[in-house]
């Protein structure tokens, strides 16, 4: 699939590790405010966890995510279980254990460091990748560039779970969750897979950027869409996020897809 749009704001356009960058400095602007009494706070949108455990989440998948691209993605991930055993046979289960295998092993700052840190090497690495090189990830290979975006998407929801959960206001993020946008949508037919779903035929997202800038996407070739999805850029990332309920946004889907393609769209595995 392709991306029939070009950008109307060139001053806006970054690239998705650049886009990541800005993510991560967004991260650490929520965190450095924070005090002792802050790593303890319930995030809401996480339930069970604290600010310190997503902090732990984001610092291990981040180390896995540059243990991908030096090839030692299978070893750092066994590293980071710990010997500990999923209670169940899904990514969710096994992102669980593997917080919970470190929950006691560091203080809320230092895995503020940790998390940091891991945002730091990350980004050093994705400057100096093959952004076309196939690498492992959770459910199975993709390129380096799309990882870099799964990264992107991640940082971004759980960098707004812990500002909600401290008070935190964010600014506009931009035009870097285009890249979001974009992943959702070229990933609708794994997100149908995985419910046990078939697409009626090709979707095209008609979405407005936080900047005015139009999010057009839509396949290369073949039959025009039968699903067009319109309304907000960042509304659609939001609901790919599960953090929004389509039906309290700008969405509006038509095709024979419209409610389905809102429900199961995703930017995770």
């Amino acid at each position: 699939m392709g991306d029939g749009a070009a950008w109307p704001n060139v001053r806006d356009v970054i690239d998705e590790a650049a886009a990541l960058r800005e993510q991560h400095r967004e991260l650490a602007d929520v965190l450095d405010p924070l005090g002792d009494s802050d790593w303890s706070r319930p995030v809401p949108r996480c339930p069970g966890w604290t600010v310190t455990d997503v902090l732990l989440h984001l610092a291990q998948s981040d180390e896995m995510a540059r243990a991908s691209l030096d090839g030692t993605f299978a070893d750092v991930a066994a590293q980071l279980m710990g010997g500990a055993v999923p209670a169940g046979p899904t990514v969710d289960d096994a992102v669980e254990a593997m917080v919970g295998a470190q929950r006691a092993l560091h203080s809320g700052a230092e895995v503020r460091d940790r998390v940091l840190d891991a945002a730091r090497l990350l980004d050093e690495a994705f400057a100096v990748a093959d952004p076309h090189a196939r690498v492992p990830w959770v459910a199975g290979d993709l390129s380096a560039r799309t990882l870099s975006v799964t990264r992107l998407a991640e940082n971004w929801i759980h960098t707004g779970d812990i500002a909600d959960a401290v008070g935190a206001a964010l600014p506009s993020p931009g035009e870097r969750l285009r890249h979001v946008a974009r992943l959702a949508w070229r990933t609708l037919p794994y997100a149908f897979s995985r419910a046990g779903r078939t697409l009626a035929g090709p979707v095209t997202f008609d979405l407005v950027g936080p900047t005015g800038g139009a999010w057009r996407f839509e396949p290369e070739s073949g039959p025009p869409a039968a699903t067009v999805v319109t309304g907000d850029g960042v509304d659609l990332c939001l609901v790919a996020a599960r953090r929004v309920d389509p039906k309290t946004t700008s969405l509006r889907a038509e095709g024979p897809d419209a409610d389905a393609v809102l429900e199961l769209v995703r930017t995770y595995a």
